[in-house]
């Protein structure tokens, strides 16, 4: 363990937080066509730091490779464009932004967000490596450079004239293994009074809510919020606010701006610093515990699908997440468990769930084949999927949701 470092604070990495075995890159669907070849399996082992208590994975393959092609989609939930599009109108007021102004998103992906700016007449620029997620952006008429952000690019965008009032990255901050360049960029681009927020999801809920299952390769690291502020406040800026989102089973939305900027501190700020505390957050007690309760969740999964099966009931799946990817490979779950799953993206249809091999249809399969149960694996998506699905109650069919534990909706 000895070569493992903290990506922020450079402390060697002894403590683990959950050891999930082995596991392929969770995003990198499988081609039918490519059945018979091979995948990559990578240790999925994260380990908490010390000293700052930031939880992280080793980087085992570059961004490059993970987020070159990306199989990720932000427009096929409707639940989370209307969450980018209520985003965008409290920013708009907030700031007062108009056509002066210029917004710029990190990771902008299909340019779900940055089309409710453009539409209300707000200057807009998306950054996103994935060339095929930024060709979507495109299309929608979102000016997007395909490029992955760092302190060097901020430099870059200034020389061109580019300073971001408004300046946000939605879960993006976990994806990128040079956190403490990638934060400095953050400060570079900003204009004097302009601000930052970061949407992510937040550590604490992950714990007191096992949710395990997002935890994949993709997710260098998991923030609490006393973790972040001190990446921030280490590159030059001040965070005065933070919001609980319901976002992805429980994110955080902080607000920086520059160091010396004149803007107050939320009293939010110190009160959600003192929850973590009280959670024990700032001990390794809390961290060290959290592997037991994991494989508590996966006995329990197994079970409830075991003996499903046994009393002759059919069961599929309803998504191809990133976090079911992780759950499935963990628990050992593949064809003798789920006939396929379903995904409303047709990026993902037609292709197999990595590592398990599971075949991946567009969801009216389900009322071809009309399945007694249906494990929901974007479970932080549930109400959303199990209105837009209600028809399985038709013949009986019912929802399982996996996490915190097996529920039976």
């Amino acid at each position: 363990m000895s070569n493992r470092s903290c990506r922020f604070c450079a402390t060697p990495l002894t403590v683990s937080f959950c050891d999930l075995g082995m596991s392929p890159l969770s995003n990198s669907y499988v081609k039918a066509a490519d059945a018979g070849h091979r995948e990559a399996f990578y240790p999925l082992h994260a380990f908490v730091c010390e000293k700052c208590f930031l939880v992280q994975l080793e980087a085992f393959e570059t961004p490059e490779q993970i987020f070159g092609d990306y199989a990720y989609f932000s427009s096929f939930s409707d639940s989370w464009l209307d969450h980018a599009k209520r985003y965008a109108g409290h920013m708009t007021g907030l700031l007062g932004l108009g056509p002066q102004s210029l917004v710029v998103e990190i990771a902008s992906n299909d340019g779900y967000l940055l089309q409710y700016f453009k539409a209300a007449g707000i200057p807009v620029l998306g950054i996103e490596p994935a060339r095929n997620v930024a060709q979507a952006a495109a299309v929608k008429g979102v000016p997007t450079i395909t490029e992955f952000f760092s302190e060097k690019f901020a430099a870059k965008l200034i020389a061109e004239g580019k300073r971001a009032d408004l300046l946000l990255g939605n879960n993006v901050f976990a994806h990128v293994p040079a956190l403490n360049d990638f934060a400095a960029g953050f400060a570079k681009i900003l204009k004097p009074e302009g601000v930052l927020t970061l949407e992510f999801p937040h550590l604490l809920n992950l714990i007191r809510e096992n949710q395990f299952d997002t935890i994949y390769h993709e997710h260098f690291s998991y923030f609490s919020f006393a973790t972040a502020q001190r990446v921030l406040e280490r590159h030059g800026l001040t965070v005065f606010d933070v919001e609980n989102l319901p976002t992805h089973g429980g994110s955080l939305r902080v607000y920086a701006g520059l160091a010396g900027a004149s803007r107050p501190v939320s009293s939010r700020v110190a009160a959600l610093l003192a929850t973590e505390q009280a959670a024990g957050l700032g001990g390794l007690d809390c961290y060290r515990a959290f592997a037991e309760r994991v494989k508590a969740t996966k006995r329990k999964l197994l079970t409830f699908l075991i003996e499903a099966k046994a009393r002759g009931k059919s069961i599929v799946g309803y998504g191809a997440p990133a976090k079911g990817n992780t759950l499935l490979n963990y628990c050992g779950v593949r064809t003798d468990f789920l006939d396929y799953t379903v995904d409303r993206s047709p990026h993902k249809q037609g292709t197999l769930l990595p590592g398990t091999r599971i075949p991946v249809h567009a969801p009216e399969r389900i009322f071809e084949t009309k399945p007694d149960y249906v494990l929901i694996l974007p479970w932080n998506l549930k109400d959303e999927v199990t209105e837009q699905m209600a028809g399985i109650r038709a013949w009986g069919g019912q929802f399982v949701v996996p996490i915190p534990e097996v529920t039976v909706l």
